[in-house]
C-alpha cells in the first residue's frame, strides 16, 4: 500500500504507474475541479457535481501544466475563497492554466460567510475576461456541522450556484 498518495478503490487493480492516471473515478469524471489553493472548497464542490474529480491545490509554479494534462478536454473549474490572498491565488491558478494552452470554464468563488473585501473583488472583476464564468457559492453554514459535504440540505442560493457551474461547463441544471 503506498502512503501519501491517493490510492485506487478496492475493486481496481494495483497496477503500476501513477495511481490518479489510473483511477476510473478519473476516467469517468466530466468535470475537472482544481483549487486554487488548499481549503478552497475543492472537495465539497467535487462532491455536489458528480461525476467530478477532485485535483486538489493548485502547485502552478512546480506543476505548470498540471491542470490541462489532467483535464483532457473535459471542463477545468477552479475554486477559491472571496479572500485578497485567494483571489490572488486564482489569478496564479487561471494564469497557469492559460499559459499551458488550456481554458479555466468555471471561477467558483466560495463564500467563508463573510463579505468579500474591495480588493478581491476587483480582482476577480480582472479575472473575468480570462474565465468562461465566474459564479458566487454561498455560504451554507450547515457545512461547519458535518464531516461529509452530501448529506447537507442545500438552500436555493447554492443550489442556483450549482446550476450556474453545471449550465457554464456544459450540463444541465440539476433536476429538483
Amino acid at each position: 500500500m503506498r502512503t501519501g498518495k491517493p490510492q485506487p478503490p478496492p475493486d481496481e487493480p494495483d497496477t503500476e504507474g501513477p495511481v490518479w492516471l489510473l483511477s476510473k473515478t478519473w476516467q469517468r469524471a466530466e468535470l475537472m475541479i482544481w483549487g486554487a489553493h488548499g481549503g478552497a472548497g475543492t472537495t465539497t464542490l467535487a462532491t455536489w457535481l458528480q461525476p467530478s474529480y477532485d485535483m486538489g491545490p493548485a502547485r502552478p509554479v512546480t506543476h505548470p501544466r498540471y491542470p490541462i494534462t489532467m483535464t483532457a478536454g473535459r471542463p477545468l473549474i477552479i475554486t477559491c475563497r472571496p479572500t485578497a490572498w485567494s483571489a490572488r491565488a486564482a489569478t496564479a491558478a487561471v494564469t497557469a492554466a492559460r499559459n499551458a494552452g488550456g481554458r479555466v470554464t468555471v471561477l467558483a468563488i466560495v463564500s467563508d460567510g463573510w463579505p468579500e473585501p474591495p480588493t478581491a473583488t476587483a480582482r476577480f472583476r480582472l479575472l473575468e475576461p480570462q474565465v468562461g464564468a465566474l459564479v458566487w457559492v454561498p455560504f451554507i453554514p450547515g457545512l461547519r456541522l458535518t464531516d461529509n459535504p452530501a448529506t447537507v440540505t442545500l438552500p436555493r442560493r447554492a443550489v442556483r450556484a450549482l446550476d450556474q457551474i453545471r449550465t457554464a461547463t456544459g450540463g444541465s441544471p440539476h433536476i429538483r
